[in-house]
């Protein structure tokens, strides 16, 4: 049984500096240079220093080690440091520990980062490769030999009975397809900059796995970026407003596995993120009419639709309207299926731009903006506010 009562992380600690790579498909570089760069990057916007940074926190797929990081950004000692498994679903998480341990006087400034070359590099989109025997493989091999090979494929499942229950086409997905590359278009730093798309071009791209087409599915991306989190008192005294940890949480739901949790009652929604959703609600005292601004992962388009109504934001099976109508501004930095796959990290700096009022897509009077990391395995959230 998840948490049921509002838990005391809220308010205790703030992102205090954001910093970010350029987003390619060959970086030319090395991934630990790439999170050096994301890494100072984000300190200097903090106005901070190494030697001022005593805790790091990435994700278990990350090929740079929190100690050869330390080295090569010219860091001292540490006295944190953690990794949160589940790929995407991490994203949210790193913030959260990061957030732990300042809280618990266990560190005064930790660095979450990412960085990887998902491009030229290893391309997680092609789905499973020799992998060491483990428990999750066994999952896995309840659906690897029906040809479900690749995330797009167990996506697909999903999606498909999504569809059928609630007698929509894939015309549904399309809409927030259409609305990232609208937002990414308008943003120099995305990869689809200056390129938005209609429903047509979305319904005339083609098939992946159906009913996921091409412009269903996020892109492929060489890039860092870290995320400089540190207390609330010590945040608003540094160089850029503090974006304050109004809450933060983690999710698995029941008959949980990774991306393939198939034998669950219901295929049409993501309960991993309701248990996420119950916990950001409670701890910030916010619901869905006080949110201003969703961050909310998009690795493939059905995932973001059912997340909306995980959230409360509509009934099942409304999202695709609640969507087109856009009732509410969804990855305005373009999301991953626009600006940039950084398994979610990009998406939480936008999120500090927006409480900063320094988007280049900025929500008026943005103060509360939601956050979500990976879908379809154990996952993570943030509600981000201003200061006061």
């Amino acid at each position: 049984m998840s948490a049921r009562a509002r838990d005391s992380l809220g308010g205790r600690a703030a992102i205090a500096g954001i910093g970010a790579t350029e987003f390619s498909k060959d970086s030319g570089r090395s991934e630990l240079r790439l999170a050096v760069e994301a890494v100072r990057a984000a300190l200097e916007d903090a106005g901070l220093a190494p030697a001022d940074v005593d805790g790091l926190v990435t994700f278990t797929m990350d090929t740079s080690p929190e100690i050869t990081v330390a080295q090569a950004c010219g860091m001292g000692e540490l006295s944190f440091f953690s990794r949160v498994h589940y790929g995407g679903g991490a994203a949210c998480a790193t913030v959260q520990q990061a957030a732990l341990a300042v809280a618990a006087g266990v560190a005064e400034v930790v660095v979450c980062y990412r960085a990887f070359n998902e491009r030229s590099g290893r391309r997680f989109g092609a789905g499973v490769r020799h992998r060491e025997p483990s428990a999750e493989g066994v999952a896995l091999g309840w659906a690897l030999p029906f040809g479900l090979l690749t995330p797009a494929s167990w996506v697909a499942m999903a999606a498909q009975r999504y569809l059928y229950a609630h007698n929509l086409t894939p015309e549904a997905f399309g809409h927030v397809a259409v609305v990232d590359r609208k937002y990414a278009a308008t943003n120099p730093a995305a990869w689809f900059h200056g390129r938005p798309i209609t429903l047509a071009d979305h319904a005339a791209s083609r098939w992946i796995a159906e009913p996921l087409r091409l412009l269903d599915c996020c892109q492929e991306t060489d890039g860092g970026q870290a995320l400089v989190v540190t207390s609330l008192e010590r945040a608003r005294q540094l160089r850029r407003p503090p974006a304050v940890i109004a809450a933060a949480a983690q999710g698995s739901g029941r008959a949980q596995e990774q991306m393939t949790s198939f034998y669950r009652d219901d295929l049409t929604g993501l309960p991993e993120m309701g248990v996420v959703a119950r916990q950001l609600w409670r701890t910030s005292g916010c619901g869905p009419a006080d949110i201003d601004v969703g961050i909310l992962y998009d690795h493939f388009t059905p995932f973001v639709l059912m997340q909306l109504e995980e959230f409360g934001f509509c009934g099942r099976g409304e999202a695709p309207d609640f969507v087109a109508a856009e009732r509410l501004p969804l990855n305005t930095h373009g999301g991953q299926l626009g600006e940039a796959y950084l398994h979610g990290m990009n998406g939480v700096a936008e999120a500090v731009r927006q409480v900063r009022g320094t988007s280049v897509n900025q929500v008026p009077g943005a103060s509360r903006v939601l956050v979500t990391a990976g879908t379809g395995v154990p996952t993570s959230g943030l509600v981000l506010a201003a200061d006061g």
